[in-house]
């Protein structure tokens, strides 16, 4: 079953259009990790699907519902607000940059959403929640602050506040960037955990033999548009186009 699918979309910005005809689709448990240089129009995708940004065109469809489709005059028509407001309980999003709220624990900062979005009783949250640090290796770390951990802690917080909503698919938008070499191999473990249970998985990523190991499928794009996608095999491989060896070099 097809969890997502992307079909002709495109986003302007005034006149500068920055995604092109982007068509794609992710199936239950798929692991896709899209690559390319920067400006190619990666987390624009990204934000473009979790409703951060408006389309321009195009359609897109998560888990059966459809949350935007052409309007026949031109333009996008989206979902009721109780349709979109679904599709957002079914999707998270991990940003580069963690955005944990500074004034919370780490344990509020997992369940202050389940409580007041999902409606959870506090303590079946904190329960969930502190399975999700366990899991994260950082139960010891609820009650301290977003400022008392390392940047790869406050990245694993981060997912596991995504988690604690249980997605039905999890996009990560470069999720190590902002780390060091030693605090990006804790964040790409985790994900490798998360592939190894089935999580179904969006990951715009730099780490190109993080993306070559653990994705079913790999996007490759560039200015606005997709231009190869496959199995890591071939991507990676001598039968890639010109252009993603081209790319691929630089790595």
């Amino acid at each position: 079953m097809a969890m997502l699918e992307v079909r002709h979309l495109r986003k302007n910005f005034g006149s500068l259009e920055v995604l092109k005809d982007i068509s794609f689709s992710v199936d239950t448990g798929d692991v896709v990790a899209i690559i390319g240089p920067s400006g190619s129009g990666k987390s624009t995708l990204l934000r473009c699907i979790n409703q951060l940004e408006k389309a321009t065109d195009g359609e897109i469809c998560v888990c059966g519902n459809e949350m935007l489709v052409p309007h026949p005059k031109g333009g996008v028509t989206y979902a009721d607000a109780k349709t979109l407001r679904a599709i957002r309980l079914r999707i998270g999003l991990v940003f580069q940059n963690f955005n944990l709220f500074p004034h919370f624990t780490v344990l509020r900062n997992i369940t202050e959403a389940p409580i007041h979005v999902l409606k959870q009783p506090r303590a079946e949250a904190e329960k969930t929640a502190m399975a999700l640090l366990e899991k994260m290796g950082l139960a010891a770390k609820a009650n301290a602050y977003p400022c008392e951990l390392s940047g790869g802690q406050q990245q694993r917080v981060s997912i596991a506040r995504a988690m604690a909503l249980h997605p039905d698919v999890l996009f990560f938008d470069e999720p190590t960037s902002a780390l060091d070499p030693e605090l990006t191999g804790e964040i790409l473990k985790v994900i490798k955990e998360l592939a190894a249970d089935g999580m179904t998985m969006v990951i715009v990523t730099h780490e190109m033999a993080f993306a070559r190991d653990v994705a079913d499928r790999v996007i490759f794009m560039e200015h606005g548009v997709i231009v190869e996608q496959g199995e890591p095999e071939v991507l990676f491989g001598e039968n890639a186009s010109e252009r993603t060896k081209q790319f691929l070099q630089r790595y």
